[in-house]
């Protein structure tokens, strides 16, 4: 159902069941725009091609998607691959995701079962995994990454590069410049305040896995290690556990430096005691 007021141009395609509210705008002229079943898009969004939506995903009103990165190197005549959302998201009010920028390998992607909330920005090449939250005022810049199921809480911006890892919680109002590692907490700008216990229950987490990664945590993290050591430590716990494993290639694969533990943090360094736990 598309309403009268609506204007829909150039290279469209609508899913089934697709609703496209009143004052819309869908502009296929510079991509082909697609539309999966059962899309709802509520009143006065804006979509710019190249751009692929996925089945259920629906968009709330002022929204603005696809369009061109702030890249300063950006040339408009050079194409993009544009916007890939994935299927069953929501997108609420005044979100803005950008296209990716010129010659770039892929789309800037926001995967399925994501909770983009009011005014959150997602910048050009960016990646999204499935079930990411970012919470009202968030923004992630150019060619970052926020991995499955973290959180990203209100008002926190993430700088250009910097990946935070999964089932990771960023606290509001903070300013990230680091890696996050993966089922950490960050409070304050880069500094780890202890585990996602929560976070990592609710994910359905068994607990002796979470035991593990609570003793890794103690051994290769708090301590504040040089990296290759860091590195070692993890690799060695993580021949039992595949989450220690995947810390520690997170570790291995960081391109920048790594959010650090704060005792100063809530929580603190006692031998029993792992920080905030969200």
């Amino acid at each position: 159902m598309i309403h009268p007021s609506a204007i829909v141009l150039g290279d469209v395609v609508f899913g089934d069941g697709v609703e496209v509210g009143p004052g819309c705008v869908i502009d296929g002229t510079r991509g082909v725009v697609s539309l999966g079943a059962g899309v709802k898009l509520i009143a006065s969004v804006q979509l710019r091609g190249p751009i692929e939506i996925g089945a259920g995903t629906v968009v709330y009103p002022f929204a603005c998607l696809g369009f061109e990165p702030q890249d300063v190197k950006f040339d408009s005549k050079g194409g993009t691959l544009g916007v890939k959302i994935g299927s069953k998201c929501i997108i609420r009010e005044h979100v803005t995701v950008h296209a990716a920028s010129n010659g770039k390998p892929r789309a800037t992607t926001v995967g399925d079962n994501c909770f983009l909330m009011v005014n959150a920005h997602v910048g050009h090449d960016a990646i999204v995994q499935n079930h990411v939250v970012m919470v009202n005022n968030t923004a992630i810049g150019g060619h970052a990454e926020l991995h499955e199921r973290c959180t990203v809480g209100g008002g926190a911006a993430i700088h250009q590069f910097c990946r935070v890892g999964r089932l990771a919680f960023v606290s509001g109002v903070t300013p990230i410049s680091a890696e996050v590692p993966p089922f950490t907490v960050v409070w304050g700008r880069n500094d780890l305040a202890g585990l996602n216990l929560v976070g990592m229950r609710r994910s359905g987490m068994s607990r002796d896995e979470i035991t593990l990664v609570r003793a890794a945590f103690r051994e290769a993290i708090k301590p504040n290690l040089p990296l290759p050591k860091t590195i070692e430590i993890l690799r060695r716990l993580g021949e039992k556990s595949p989450a220690v494993m995947e810390m520690a290639e997170f570790y291995a694969t960081c391109k920048r430096s790594t959010a650090r533990f704060r005792s100063s943090q809530r929580g603190g360094d006692g031998d029993d005691d792992d920080g905030v736990v969200v």
